[in-house]
């Protein structure tokens, strides 16, 4: 099995590396791809040192089985096709292809087959808050059908990549030596405070991340369901958090819930309140599954319910996610 990781030095293409070995991943060779940056920077994976090359369009991917892509939209719309030319499957975490109709949106634990499908060569991995809402929503799903949805997303500053969770750090350095804060990746200072804007606003007040939730959940579920979505940055260094109320075709005990997250794939349940037993972000970076906890009825709709979780989005949010299509590519055979 050859693989490719393309955009090798980023915190997502870093996770890539870590996943890759964590789970023993089938690969045979692996090549690093990235900009002038990060070209010629070296990393170790297996114990080999592995040299990362400049990006190009030649037939450096000539052989390559499954090629990971995560250095941007614009990067991977331009390099699609020479990286699945000879027949590489591209499993992209840019935004590049999400909503195209010949391009498979895929979460293993919802639509795995999904990924057999793909035309162009090209299956792409779904945004973070999206990924990790819909491995809890399927167990819901599979009691009774969701109807509608509303979620508060609170998200760290890992999700604007490794620089804004060094942002941070400084920010909080800066605060506290009394110098001027540094403010650069995001619209303001993130220490001490919370932020309710994610990416660019669009033209109905929805935030470009808030909409994409709407949109990848109806693709990614096969669902008719509505969602409506609120984005706030926090200043917490990694692992998203959602506040989730959804409204079923007719009424699911928390019991009913929690026995499903039990039994779910990806996700665990952390819901003992009595014991202050819930989801935190401090303490559930690195882990691969998404932790579910305060589930109750909504009080506001008979037929609603309402719960919190908690996942590692540059993980479950990104690479693990990928690294699991591919592992389901390669158990069905459909790897070429």
């Amino acid at each position: 099995m050859k693989v490719a990781i393309v955009g090798a030095s980023g915190a997502v293409g870093q996770e890539f590396l870590r996943v890759l070995a964590e789970r023993n991943f089938p690969v045979d060779e692996l090549l690093l791809f990235g900009s002038k940056r990060s070209a010629g920077t070296k990393y170790t994976f297996r114990g080999k040192e592995i040299e990362v090359r400049l990006l190009q369009h030649n037939d450096d991917f000539k052989g390559v089985d499954i090629a990971f892509t995560s250095a941007g939209a614009g990067t991977s719309k331009e390099f699609a096709d020479t990286i699945t030319k000879y027949g590489a499957v591209m499993i992209d975490n840019s935004s590049a292809f999400r909503m195209d109709s010949d391009v498979p949106l895929v979460v293993p634990e919802c639509n795995a087959a999904d990924a057999l499908q793909r035309p162009r060569g090209i299956i792409a991995n779904p945004n973070c808050t999206t990924i990790m809402m819909v491995v809890a929503l399927q167990c819901l799903e599979n009691i009774s059908h969701i109807k509608r949805i509303h979620v508060a997303s609170y998200q760290a500053a890992s999700g604007a990549g490794a620089a804004a969770m060094a942002e941070l750090e400084q920010q909080y350095r800066e605060l506290i030596e009394g110098k001027p804060v540094t403010v650069e990746k995001f619209a303001y200072q993130l220490a001490y405070n919370v932020i309710p804007q994610i990416d660019v606003f669009t033209d109905n007040g929805y935030t470009k991340e808030e909409m994409k939730m709407f949109n990848e959940t109806r693709k990614i579920m096969h669902t008719d369901a509505s969602c409506s979505a609120m984005c706030v940055r926090v200043p917490s260094l990694r692992s998203h958090s959602e506040a989730i109320w959804a409204e079923t075709e007719r009424p699911v005990s928390p019991e009913q819930f929690a026995q499903a997250i039990k039994e779910g794939h990806g996700v665990k349940l952390m819901d003992d309140p009595a014991n202050k037993v819930y989801p935190m972000p401090l303490f559930l970076a690195g882990k691969d599954d998404v932790y579910v906890g305060r589930i109750r009825k909504d009080l506001a709709n008979e037929n609603g319910i309402t719960f919190w979780l908690v996942g590692d989005q540059i993980k479950k949010g990104a690479a693990l996610n990928a690294v699991q299509i591919a592992e389901y590519l390669i158990s069905v055979g459909n790897i070429k």
